[in-house]
């Protein structure tokens, strides 16, 4: 068997150094590895808000979780605020982690949904620690000597300063003998015969070959669409936003430990806290709003003073019909693009670093191999896609033209039977191996008011009085939990300040 000896990696940034990084790090010198960039192109370097599955990424490299955040200006996450989502003025968050306790055979939301049916349920925010923590501006991380206590299930992200983030992963894959060459790739060479890619040709005439290509080359997808041609399936019907307008602002005092998504009137607008700044942007519709007023919209809305330029960015929502051809793999924005909703991008890197570990392949490059790349990459975006739909979808607002054409679109026959199922009696289940747990999907259909018709027979086994001290237990224990937790501020200045 016959192996591949070389890696080139076109493209740095996020997607490029935590490539880079990972496959040092598992790799051990087993391939060389070769990275280029040019620092004329730059990055995007907006992705500030991540998903609790970056600990497992973070944890591979053997990274010391203060020293990163540390470096990175990084603070932590317990979930995201959703403003304006369902209507003007409401308000709710999906908070990681479990929500309350399982009784017996069921969810806990199951017995909330009878008694709130009934007028006897305090707000659903109350039976989730992570969410509880949120609204009361508090954090600690987990204690696993603490699991019966909710205070052992709290589950936690990060914010953090992405340009640094890639700074910091550069440091730790060139100390592990990934060579980064700068300057520009001008021309991608291809076999006549079969396609695949040979080599590609630097600014200065250097000709690099390579076994496998990982294209990181962003939105322009250097190889996998400029040289390869593979295509691009556009999901922008859906999700009809298609520009971001991204500006830093002094940190205020209002030092959260959850990013705040605010809906406008024809998209919506990002807040994440980090320890020396606050990133903001706004997401829209080209279609429904200008973008000398999207501009107007969010420097109106900063709650500091602004400290740069903005940074205008436009994207086409969707992603490459093939993420892996013949032997390119496109990881990141070349991959395909979803907008940072739910913090899905860095993830969908980590995820298809793992993938490509996973099914790595020697140099005859199996196609059942690269077919199931990308069956589980197609997989993934899909159902991710489908979740930020979901917010847009089950809307009440009809305030202006981007609200009514969400409200009213056709959606996905996948996410149509989830909202169907749910609605009858609020069941929903996890499929294969998607991004989201039920806990997820049962936050936002409820936030976003998709409230069930009906609950769970089961829960008729527990009389009215035992659900009630069931739920009142839950609330009470989460709610002494928070009290002696430390505020979001005072735990990151005490352990990981920068």
């Amino acid at each position: 068997m016959e192996q591949i000896r070389q890696i080139l990696i076109v493209g740095g940034g996020s997607a490029g150094w935590m490539t880079a990084a990972l496959l040092a790090r598992l790799f051990q010198g087993l391939y060389q590895i070769t990275l280029i960039e040019s620092e004329e192109i730059g990055t995007i370097g907006v992705g500030e808000a991540t998903i609790p599955a970056i600990k497992k990424y973070n944890e591979l490299l053997g990274l010391d979780e203060n020293d990163f955040l540390r470096r990175t200006q990084g603070t932590f996450k317990l979930g995201i605020q959703f403003v304006d989502w369902l209507r003007c003025g409401s308000s709710y968050i999906h908070g990681f982690g479990v929500i309350g306790q399982d009784l017996g055979w069921l969810r806990c939301h199951q017995y909330w949904l009878k008694m709130h049916g009934l007028g006897r349920a305090s707000d659903f925010a109350n039976y989730s620690i992570n969410t509880a923590a949120a609204l009361a501006d508090k954090f600690r991380r987990a204690d696993p000597k603490m699991a019966e206590s909710p205070i052992g299930h709290i589950a936690n992200a990060f914010h953090f300063d992405a340009s640094l983030y890639a700074k910091f992963l550069r440091g730790f894959a060139e100390e592990r003998g990934v060579v980064r060459r700068e300057g520009k790739v001008t021309d991608v060479a291809l076999d006549p015969e079969n396609g695949f890619v040979r080599s590609v040709t630097m600014a200065d005439g250097a000709v690099i070959e390579a076994d496998l290509f990982i294209d990181c080359s962003g939105f322009r997808g250097l190889i996998i669409e400029q040289a390869m041609q593979t295509g691009y399936e556009e999901w922008t019907q859906w999700l009809p936003c298609d520009r971001a307008i991204a500006v830093p602002c002094a940190r205020s005092d209002a030092f959260t430990p959850y990013t705040r998504a605010t809906a406008r009137s024809a998209g919506w607008q990002w807040r994440i806290p980090l320890q020396h700044r606050t990133g903001n942007g706004h997401v829209y519709s080209s279609r429904y709003v200008d973008d000398a007023e999207a501009e107007a919209m969010l420097l109106a809305n900063l709650d500091g003073a602004q400290l740069a330029e903005p940074n205008r960015i436009r994207f086409v929502t969707g992603k490459r019909r093939k993420t892996w051809n013949r032997n390119c793999v496109a990881i990141g924005l070349a991959a395909g693009f979803l907008e940072p909703l739910e913090s899905t991008s860095l993830h969908l890197i980590q995820s298809a670093v793992i993938r490509m570990v996973r099914l790595l392949p020697d140099a005859r490059f199996d196609p059942a191999t690269i077919a199931e790349f990308n069956r589980q990459t197609d997989f993934e975006y899909e159902r991710v896609r489908d979740f930020i739909i979901l917010h847009y979808k089950a809307t009440e607002r009809d305030d202006t033209p981007f609200w009514r054409y969400c409200r009213d679109m056709e959606v996905p026959d996948t996410l149509r039977h989830k909202i169907d199922l749910f609605a009858a009696n609020g069941r929903i289940f996890r499929e294969d191996e998607e991004l989201f747990a039920e806990e997820s999907w049962i936050q936002v259909l409820l936030g976003q008011g998709v409230i069930p018709r009906g609950y769970d027979p089961l829960v008729d086994i527990k009389s009215e009085p035992q659900i009630e001290q069931y739920l009142g237990n839950v609330e009470r224990v989460i709610r002494k939990c928070v009290e002696v937790m430390p505020t979001h501020d005072d735990y990151v200045a005490n352990t990981c300040p920068a």
